[in-house]
């Protein structure tokens, strides 16, 4: 399991493989790579990215689990929405950061996750943690508290149909 707390001026957050993003090295790169929707949806229908976006922008809370069965039923209880699976193909570790952080080298707002080589489902769950009551502080979440953003990451099924729209979520509530 990884959690960390990424920020974002662009408005979504992202799961990506760096080998892709492995000439993103500053901003004119990276904006030859990520500039609008259509480059982003190319990286996404690809495997290499999966949006964590619903259009906001600010710091949100990631969980993400590796080989995990679902939610909890504490989970489940404040979950908004879900998205489809995304298609994810690791050469190794994935970036999880802000649409913007995507570089390789990673930089400081990129959380690492250790994930094998491979194909995999990801499904992404928003979570409504700041309705479970006690969780809402003056100064934010409550230690405790649910992240904003629950992904879970499977080893891929054959014949598994994949969402590749840079929008996560179909509805949200």
């Amino acid at each position: 399991m990884h959690r960390g707390t990424y920020p974002t001026a662009c408005g979504m957050h992202c799961l990506w493989d760096q080998a892709p993003f492995a000439g993103v090295t500053d901003y004119d790169t990276w904006a030859r790579e990520l500039l609008d929707d259509a480059d982003i949806g190319r990286h996404v229908g690809a495997g290499h990215l999966v949006p964590l976006n619903i259009g906001s922008d600010g710091a949100m809370e990631v969980e993400v689990r590796v080989r995990a069965a679902g939610l909890t039923e504490r989970e489940e209880k404040y979950l908004i929405v879900r998205s489809d699976p995304y298609r994810l193909l690791a050469t190794g570790p994935v970036g999880v950061s802000g649409l913007e952080h995507v570089a390789v080298p990673p930089g400081p707002n990129v959380g690492a996750v250790p994930l094998p080589p491979g194909e995999y489902a990801v499904t992404v769950h928003l979570l409504a943690w700041d309705e479970e009551p006690g969780m809402r502080t003056d100064d934010g979440p409550a230690a405790g508290a649910l992240p904003d953003y629950l992904v879970l990451v499977n080893p891929a099924a054959p014949g598994t149909r994949y969402r590749a729209a840079v929008q996560t979520f179909e509805n949200a509530r």
